[in-house]
């Protein structure tokens, strides 16, 4: 029995070196001739995804670990296209991770082939609306190492080579230090899966965003104007200074104390439209007081006139006096390439009259790039916002380190 056991840790440790992140070096730009030129940068262990693969599949699929682990888990969610709004329907999405011991463990029913992907594998298909489901257990660290808890995903598009993509834990205490090593590559959408606690089990929500950061994936742009990060990445932390409104007078991160929820970022650079700017914020007060906790608005000044840290905060301060603002945060920062405030990790590009984000559960979940204040467009993100809140609002979120 010990022999067995060293023998699949064995080749755990051995699969990982192939196909965790070590792999995703490939993805950093490198004119080194190693580099392979393959959509998504090459994927090892990605062709066991066909090996057993059902003649037939759904939008759902339970492995074997939902049955027999002690911590079952849901993986949920919606696969789009690279804009992040058009449903992706028949996608194929392979999974495989390790056990509760953090061995990728097998039995009789694994093909001979995939052994080495253990017997917690599974396939779903994305339904004509894009959703999937996966039931299972959650997957434990490799033992006696420090790569945290993952789960791999082959992601197989129509007319495309498929690619992979890595998912980990926002509450795992070996995340950290190993996004530090490694960085992060977000492949077809974050690759944090923040859980939430519902009964006896765990459930992660996450949309798969076909082609987002994937190497070699040929794209044509979406928009002739471009600002904010893509749907389907995090919404980074920054520190803007709060003119009025909640937290006033303080550098206070929008999303590290306000992320549980809904979010909106409501960014202006270089071409403030005041008469505009007044119609949405007064919009976003009225949609803040309506949703009350489940949603934190921000309007982010970008301080196209150079104003000084004085000026700004006396002109904010009368805007918010003069529309009578009591849950909208109005705050600035010194330009949107700002590194201090790390409001430069937004992309936003201050040549576009405004980019609004909206974010849930600190993934942005859409975005609109010079928006009119119109009552169509109010109705547009009310919809985002209604269409996105659900029963998991209501659940545990668990302890972070």
């Amino acid at each position: 029995m010990k022999s067995v056991h060293l023998l699949q840790l064995g080749l755990a440790v051995l699969f990982c070196f192939n196909g965790c992140r070590g792999q995703a070096v490939q993805d950093t730009p490198d004119s080194s001739s190693h580099v392979s030129k393959e959509i998504g940068g090459g994927c090892e262990g990605c062709e066991l995804m066909y090996v057993g693969l059902p003649a037939e599949l759904t939008a759902t699929h339970t492995s074997m670990g939902w049955g027999q682990g002690k911590h079952k888990l849901i993986v949920t969610g919606r696969v789009f296209q690279l804009d992040g709004k058009t449903p992706a329907p028949n996608t194929i999405i392979y999974y495989w991770h390790t056990d509760e011991q953090g061995l990728y463990s097998s039995d009789q029913h694994v093909p001979q082939e995939a052994q080495r992907h253990g017997k917690l594998r599974g396939w779903v298909k994305s339904d004509s609306n894009g959703n999937y489901t996966i039931q299972t257990s959650r997957p434990a660290p490799y033992p006696n190492e420090n790569i945290p808890q993952h789960i791999h995903l082959s992601i197989k598009e129509k007319n495309r080579k498929e690619y992979y993509a890595d998912l980990y834990f926002d509450d795992d205490p070996l995340y950290i230090a190993h996004r530090k090593k490694y960085g992060r590559y977000d492949r077809a959408g974050t690759e944090l899966l923040r859980v939430l606690k519902n009964g006896t089990y765990e459930v992660a929500e996450h949309n798969i965003i076909l082609g987002l950061n994937i190497p070699n994936y040929s794209i044509t742009p979406l928009t002739d104007i471009t600002s904010g990060l893509n749907i389907g990445e995090d919404q980074p932390s920054f520190t803007p200074f709060h003119a009025f409104g909640p937290d006033k007078g303080t550098t206070t991160c929008p999303v590290c104390k306000y992320g549980r929820y809904h979010g909106i970022l409501y960014f202006v650079g270089d071409r403030p439209q005041w008469d505009e700017i007044k119609q949405w914020l007064l919009f976003l007060e009225t949609e803040s007081i309506k949703r009350e906790k489940y949603l934190k608005a921000y309007f982010v000044y970008g301080n196209a006139n150079h104003e000084s840290h004085q000026e700004l905060r006396m002109q904010l301060e009368k805007l918010g006096t003069e529309l009578k603002l009591q849950k909208v945060a109005l705050t600035f920062v010194p330009d949107f390439s700002d590194a201090k405030s790390e409001v430069n990790l937004n992309k936003i590009n201050p040549d576009a009259s405004n980019t609004f984000i909206i974010y849930r559960y600190r993934t942005i979940i859409d975005k609109f790039v010079n928006l009119h204040p119109t009552e169509e467009n109010f109705q547009l993100i009310s919809e985002v916002l209604n269409s996105t809140q659900s029963e998991s609002f209501e659940w545990q979120e668990p302890a972070h380190h």
